[in-house]
């Protein structure tokens, strides 16, 4: 069989979210893991006879999870921490590593490179009994066999796996090179039992990064030993994100079968085409991480362009990363003006279909002639559409030249000071509070017309008063009015800004049950009136304390959305920024005195390769001074951010200059403070003093020790004390105890800290 066509992985969570659903009720005790078994068996079926359907050659097995590909990697290497071994039973002990449990506090989740995708963090120790599980493979293949395709192994490699771990010793994680090298040895030779031929699809975007001359050498390593196991196994190294261009000169030079490169974001991949040495390409021309639909004629010139250097039966048409970070299907969209110009999941493996077709001068039926056709004239019409540009508002953009507030932060703070007389240690939450049942169904009823513009914002007034009245009560010192109006973080901004556009159903996994439905933005954006005035200041009305209005920065807004190609990024995010801009000077004339503008999504952006760093860290620092350029000198302007490593980004953060920074700290063990230390962070900065991605409540305690470890590191007159991130997905009797005990471990700890 001559393979044409290959999908790099394809979205797990459900055309309507039913993995999901299925993961809650077993959580919440309302089913069996059978149930989500089951509900996983329909769901892999589903996507395996949709692939086949649509006549692709090498469909994935082994890309479904039923939380994180990282932590299914974990379980196949039996790389368990310690804190979890004694689980017996290994689905609870799964689900534990991913939530934590009342004894054990989760697993660290960060993000996959710069996506929205979260990743659970294998913690590596050299104490571990390392040992091939090999079940969920053989189970998923045998299944995929079933259904009468070609099954393509998907498997994390060993030089990512290792290069996204943190060892628990402090050990460079290439240290465990040799523990974890058996394994993918073992792994290889119970993969050649399974069939007369097996194709196994290694991941290694690790290597889209800067690769360092120990990966590289360790990369030959491995793959001339795993390539060379089996002559049943044909080995695909693939990567995506960047170029690759170190890694694809070395897998050259091994026996594997295929070097997968992906040619939307990395289109230095062109360079090192004429040193493949005779393996197939599996060439990722077809977006994985956007919407829009594929210049079917552009894409056909590049796969002529690779094909002169790469013979034409040696290429693969292929995705440029798996499709687990677009949505599922077009389908279920409104036909509202740009459905034409949206491609998904079900979209995106047609299109490697006629791609093929097109690139290889094959026979077309009538149905895919017409697609094609209808392709080229939707990319010329987009082009010209006025929906798309604003040729006036641009050339206001164009003319911004102020990007600083007027005082420096040492005024600032000071000025600050005096006016609020803040406690020692302050409290306050990130911004948001749980997200009932029932407080969906007032914005959704409301939104479907089943209940009037008065009722709903009475369900609305309800909420925020009982939310004040809860923070009041236990004593926190700033207080947020919860967001009980909006749906999302982006979304919500998104639908009070032009040029933005909403899918019915386009939802995206961010991390096991988790799901995010990003904002499309096609146009010019700008704002037409106050987005957020109403309900912070009813919500201030209701307190005599300090109400903080609650933003989403504009470079969490771009990176958190689905962005138009036509302009730079940069150019988009600026005009977010002057939106934001105008709502901040908008608040602070409403008598808003705290305004935070959250940036959790800021370091997700990054360019993987550190030459790119620097231009992407200028417009971004930019356009978040932009934002609040607005700001006097007496309004506090906090920020937020999420996982991220801040080694490499502390002086950008300076740079940013928020009064106050929070963020995602309780997961890491501290260890993301100690660059704000060595660098004399002057700044204020509140640590997150327990996870809310944890069902689990801490005790006083605990966050008592929590608060004296931070003490250590910064003075307590700069330390703020807060939860990790906002609390929308917690139940409100967690929410309770835990701010709860949390304000009671300050209280403890205040007297001491005079």
């Amino acid at each position: 069989m001559t393979i044409k066509t290959s999908i790099t992985g394809f979205p797990r969570i459900g055309e309507n979210r039913e993995l999901k659903k299925a993961l809650e009720n077993y959580w919440a005790r309302k089913s069996t893991i059978l149930d989500v078994r089951a509900t996983a068996f329909e769901l892999r079926k589903k996507n395996w006879l949709l692939q086949k359907n649509i006549g692709i050659d090498l469909i994935s097995c082994n890309d479904f999870s039923l939380y994180d590909h990282m932590l299914d990697t974990i379980v196949m290497v039996n790389a368990i921490p310690e804190r979890f071994r004694n689980i017996a039973d290994e689905n609870e002990r799964y689900f534990a590593m991913a939530r934590g449990t009342e004894e054990a506090t989760a697993t660290e989740m960060t993000k996959w490179f710069n996506t929205n995708y979260h990743y659970i963090v294998p913690e590596l120790d050299g104490n571990m009994e390392f040992r091939l599980n090999f079940s969920k493979i053989a189970s998923e293949f045998k299944e995929a066999k079933a259904f009468d395709i070609l099954p393509k192994i998907n498997v994390i490699g060993p030089l990512t796996f290792l290069g996204l771990s943190k060892s628990v010793e402090g050990k460079n994680c290439l240290a465990y090179f040799e523990n974890i090298i058996p394994i993918y040895k073992e792994l290889m030779k119970a993969l050649s039992a399974l069939d007369d031929t097996i194709f196994v699809q290694f991941d290694e975007p690790i290597f889209a990064k800067d690769p360092s001359a120990r990966q590289l050498e360790l990369l030959k390593t491995a793959y001339d030993a795993l390539a060379s196991i089996s002559v049943k196994t044909k080995i695909i190294v693939l990567t995506y994100f960047e170029h690759s261009n170190e890694a694809s000169a070395v897998l050259a030079k091994t026996p594997v079968w295929g070097i997968g490169c992906d040619f939307v974001c990395g289109g230095k991949n062109l360079d090192t085409l004429g040193s493949l040495n005779n393996k197939k390409l599996i060439a990722g021309v077809v977006d994985g991480r956007n919407i829009w639909i594929n210049d079917l004629q552009q894409t056909k010139a590049l796969l002529n362009r690779i094909s002169s250097v790469v013979p034409k039966e040696d290429v693969i048409v292929s995705t440029s990363c798996s499709l687990v970070h677009v949505p599922y299907t077009v389908a279920n969209e409104k036909n509202d003006g740009i459905k034409n110009w949206l491609g998904f999941a079900h979209e995106k493996v047609r299109e490697v279909s006629l791609l093929s077709k097109m690139f290889r001068d094959e026979p077309v039926t009538e149905t895919e002639n017409n697609l094609i056709n209808a392709n080229l004239k939707i990319i010329e019409e987009k082009k010209v559409s006025l929906k798309v540009n604003n040729p006036s508002f641009q050339q206001r953009i164009k003319n911004i030249s102020k990007f600083e507030r007027v005082d420096a932060y040492s005024n600032r703070m000071s000025i600050q000071k005096k006016a609020f007389k803040f406690p020692a240690l302050p409290t306050t939450t990130i911004g948001s509070f749980p997200q009932t049942e029932e407080i969906r169904k007032i914005r959704s009823d409301y939104k479907n017309n089943i209940i009037s513009l008065g009722e709903y914002e009475d369900g609305i007034r309800k909420y925020i008063d009982g939310c004040v009245a809860f923070q009041e009560e236990i004593g926190l010192d700033v207080l947020v009015h919860g967001e009980p109006e909006r749906n999302d973080m982006v979304e919500y901004f998104g639908e009070m800004l032009l040029g933005f556009h909403f899918t019915a159903n386009g939802w995206v996994q961010s991390y096991g049950s988790r799901c995010v439905k990003p904002p499309v933005i096609y146009g010019d954006v700008s704002r037409p009136g106050p987005m957020t005035i109403r309900w912070t200041t009813y919500a201030q009305s209701k307190t005599k304390k300090i109400m903080k209005g609650m933003l989403t920065g504009p470079v969490t807004i771009l990176n958190w959305s689905f962005v138009r190609e036509d302009i730079a990024r940069s150019e988009v995010s600026k005009q977010i920024a002057l939106a934001l801009s105008e709502e901040i000077e908008d608040l602070q004339s409403a008598g808003i005195k705290i305004i935070q503008v959250d940036e959790p999504a800021f370091k997700e952006g990054y360019p993987l390769r550190k030459n790119d760093i620097p231009l992407y860290e200028k417009w971004a620092v930019e356009n978040f001074k932009l934002s609040v350029s607005t700001a006097r000198t007496e309004t506090q302007i906090h920020t937020h951010m999420c996982y991220s490593d801040f080694n490499d980004i502390i002086s950008t953060i300076e740079a940013m200059d928020a009064d106050v920074i929070t963020m995602e700290n309780a997961r890491s063990g501290n260890e993301l403070l100690d660059v704000f230390k060595k660098t004399g962070y002057k700044n204020e900065i509140g640590p997150g003093v327990y996870d809310i991605h944890s069902p689990r409540i801490p005790s006083v305690e605990e966050i008592s020790q929590q608060i004296a470890s931070l003490v250590k590191v910064f003075p307590i007159g700069q330390l703020w004390i807060n939860p990790d991130c906002g609390l929308k997905t917690r139940k409100w009797e967690e929410v309770k105890s835990a701010l709860t005990n949390m304000v009671n471990a300050v209280i403890n700890i205040r007297p001491a800290a005079k």
